[in-house]
């Protein structure tokens, strides 16, 4: 693994485009597409309930439940085909990921906003390890005080971009709509539950 800090201050990102292999890549996509209990989240936004603009499944371990946009969710199982994925991100970057929202973006139609993942359940300064299959889709970074100080990111298939340390805190990150053909793409974003969520 060849992961190469990227510069963005009061950030930590490290990216390698390549941590996948295309036929290991590719292998991994057409299970998940088929095997992974796909649905359509519902979430609040600025006090409305919509459908999410994507879909998505929540998996890990049994107690990592997970509060998001006013929903809980909790987890499915892990699919056979993520374990070996789990392993190798616990041996390559020391974090025990306990779970993992996979988000199938069908087309250039299916997006997500501007956010940060800072629920409380991943603690102060959580590590995000964020896999992207299929369709390459521009991934943008903008700081929360500062707009003016921003990255964005082209995510090819097999790609891993690693967000840790005061990343969350500081700033927020989007995966824009666009009108140019696209075919689908899968983003499975490894997560450490540190205090499950209650019911």
């Amino acid at each position: 693994m060849v992961l190469s800090p990227l510069p963005l201050s009061d950030a930590e990102l490290r990216f390698d485009p390549h941590w996948l292999g295309p036929v290991d890549a590719d292998g991994l996509l057409g299970v998940l597409q088929d095997q992974v209990p796909w649905s359509v989240h519902r979430i609040r936004i600025f006090g409305r309930e919509v459908d999410s603009p994507r879909l998505s499944c929540w998996i890990g371990d049994p107690q990592a439940r997970y509060r998001y946009s006013g929903a809980l969710f909790e987890p499915h199982p892990w699919p056979a085909v993520l374990r070996p994925l789990r392993e190798r991100l616990h041996r390559e970057l020391g974090v025990d990921f306990n779970s993992v929202l996979a988000n199938l973006y069908r087309d250039g139609r299916d997006a997500m906003g501007w956010h940060s993942d800072d629920e409380q359940e991943l603690g102060a300064a959580p590590v995000i390890a964020s896999l992207s299959l299929g369709a390459r889709r521009r991934f943008a970074l903008k700081h929360r005080r500062d707009p003016e100080r921003r990255l964005a990111l082209e995510l090819p298939h097999g790609s891993l971009l690693v967000m840790s340390g005061p990343t969350q805190r500081h700033y927020r990150h989007a995966l824009p709509r666009t009108a140019r053909p696209v075919g689908a793409r899968i983003n499975l974003t490894f997560r450490q539950i540190l205090r499950p969520a209650s019911g």
